[in-house]
C-alpha cells in the first residue's frame, strides 16, 4: 500500500501539522539519495519551485520532467514521488487543506489552483509575480519568530495562490467557478478518503456535508466534470491499482480490503472502470517494469 506521509516520512508531529511547512528541497532529498519514494499526503498539498537541477516527478504513474525555475503543484491525496538530479535545490511548501480553506475563506476561488496536479515551466511563469522571491520571503518568515509572523505567512501564501490561479488561466488549465462548489468538493473528497472502503450511500455522505444528494452531484460535476459516484469509484479504482502494483495480496484479498465480499463483483467493477481485468492489469504492469 502507498504510504501516507505528512512531511515525507514524518507522521503527525510537532511541526504544526495543521499549519504550513517550508524548507529547501535539498534538506530532505539529499538525505534520501535525491529520491523520495512514491507516497501521498492525506491532508496536505505541496508547492515546489526549483532554483537549479531538475529530475522527474511521478504523478499517479505519469512521469513529468523537472527543470530549473519550474513550479509544481501536488494536491492532497495525489500519489507522487521524486527523482531529483544531484544538488537540485529550490523550496517546497507543505500546507494543510484546513489551513488553505481558512486563509482563503474570503476568496475561496483561490483554492481552485490546488485541486489538480500541475507543472509550469520557466517559460510559462512570466515576470508579473516573482515567485521565487515569494518563496524566499515565506521561508524567512517561517523560521523567524518575529511579530506578525502568522499574518505575514498568510499574505505570502495568498500571493503564491494568486500566481498559481493566474497561471492556470493563462495556460488553459481547467477553470473552476463557484467558491462554495469548490469547498464542497474538497470536503467531499476528504470524507471519501475516510469511508470509500465501506461503500456508503451517497445520501449518507451528502447529509454529513449538509447538502442534498442532487446538490452534491451538481458541485462535483461543476468542479471536476464527474459525478459524485464517479469520484468515489475513481478513488476505489486508484487504491485497487496501487495494491495490484505495490502489494503481494491476491486479487480476492484486494477486493475484500476494498469492501467487495464477492471477488467476481470486484473483477467486474475493475474491468468496467479500467477496461481490463485486475489480473491482466497486474500482469501488464509487471511486464512493463521488467522490460
Amino acid at each position: 500500500m502507498i504510504p501516507h506521509y505528512f512531511l515525507y516520512e514524518e507522521l503527525k508531529s510537532d511541526i504544526e501539522p495543521t499549519f504550513l511547512h517550508i524548507e529547501p528541497i535539498r534538506t530532505r532529498s539529499s538525505r534520501h539519495g535525491w529520491t523520495i519514494r512514491t507516497h501521498t499526503h492525506p491532508n496536505h498539498h505541496q508547492i515546489l519551485i526549483l532554483d537549479k537541477g531538475g529530475g522527474t516527478i511521478e504523478v499517479e504513474r505519469e512521469d513529468w520532467d523537472l527543470s530549473p525555475k519550474s513550479l509544481i503543484v501536488v494536491p492532497a491525496l495525489t500519489v507522487h514521488g521524486f527523482r531529483f538530479k544531484r544538488d537540485t535545490n529550490g523550496y517546497v511548501i507543505t500546507v494543510a487543506s484546513s489551513f488553505l480553506r481558512n486563509v482563503f475563506r474570503e476568496d475561496p476561488e483561490l483554492l481552485n489552483g490546488f485541486l489538480k496536479p500541475a507543472r509550469f515551466l520557466h517559460s510559462q511563469l512570466g515576470e508579473e509575480i516573482d515567485l521565487r522571491k515569494l518563496f524566499v520571503s515565506l521561508q524567512r518568515e517561517f523560521v523567524w519568530a518575529a511579530p506578525g509572523r502568522g499574518a505575514s505567512i498568510k499574505a505570502y501564501l495568498q500571493l503564491i495562490a494568486v500566481a498559481i490561479g493566474r497561471l492556470h488561466g493563462q495556460h488553459h488549465q481547467p477553470h473552476v467557478s463557484g467558491a462554495r462548489d469548490v469547498d464542497t468538493v474538497i470536503r467531499f473528497r476528504e470524507l471519501v478518503e475516510e469511508v470509500y472502503r465501506n461503500h456508503p450511500p451517497l445520501a449518507t455522505l451528502a447529509r454529513k456535508l449538509g447538502v442534498t444528494t442532487a446538490r452534491l452531484n451538481s458541485c462535483c460535476r461543476e468542479v471536476t466534470g464527474k459525478s459524485s459516484l464517479a469520484l468515489i469509484n475513481d478513488r476505489v479504482l486508484t487504491e485497487a491499482k496501487r495494491k495490484l502494483l505495490y502489494s503481494e495480496e491476491t486479487i480476492a484479498e484486494i477486493g475484500a480490503s476494498l469492501g467487495f465480499a464477492d471477488p467476481g463483483y470486484f473483477n467486474r467493477f475493475f474491468t468496467r472502470g479500467v477496461g481490463i481485468s485486475p489480473g491482466r492489469f497486474r500482469h501488464n504492469s509487471l511486464n512493463a517494469v521488467q522490460a
